[in-house]
């Protein structure tokens, strides 16, 4: 639908917003379900996540392991925190790169936009060092070829 876009906000905020020609509810349910996160969470080509655990309730673990196939891969770990069905999802996450990272704590929201729906993304993490490490990462090319894969899903 239309192209994403991540700005800081503050020294310890970065937000990430998509719209998506789909419903509000089918976009959350890809945020949430493993069989639709395998599908368009996987960022450069070439990689996929041969373990998915999403347990959608506050509390419900998360992990999320993506690989090349050469040999190459990291994960994720976090829990869920709070959860509105079809409007909201509060988590937080940590990377292990091989080393952990700091805690990175997200809410997305899904708001009906038209025919659509505008997901906002925002992480807030614990200083300007980390989030100057992770848009080093080079993650915005990663985050779009995951959300042009999930227009493809929903």
């Amino acid at each position: 639908m239309t192209g994403l876009t991540l700005k800081r906000d503050g020294d310890r905020q970065v937000v990430v917003t998509r719209r998506f020609a789909a419903r509000p509810e089918l976009v959350y349910r890809a945020h949430t379900e493993p069989a639709l996160l395998q599908k368009w969470l996987l960022g450069p080509e070439g990689w996929t996540m041969p373990v998915c655990i999403s347990e959608p309730r506050p509390g419900g673990a998360i992990r999320f392991e993506w690989s090349d196939g050469q040999g190459n891969g990291f994960y994720l770990t976090g829990e869920y925190l709070e959860l509105e069905p079809f409007r909201r999802i509060r988590h937080v996450e940590r990377m292990f790169l091989p080393d952990p990272t700091p805690d990175n704590h997200v809410e997305t929201t899904f708001e009906a936009d038209g025919g659509g729906t505008l997901m906002t993304l925002r992480m807030t993490l614990p200083d300007a060092a980390t989030v100057e490490a992770m848009l080093a990462t080079g993650m915005e090319h990663g985050m779009e070829a995951s959300y042009k894969r999930l227009e493809g899903v929903v």
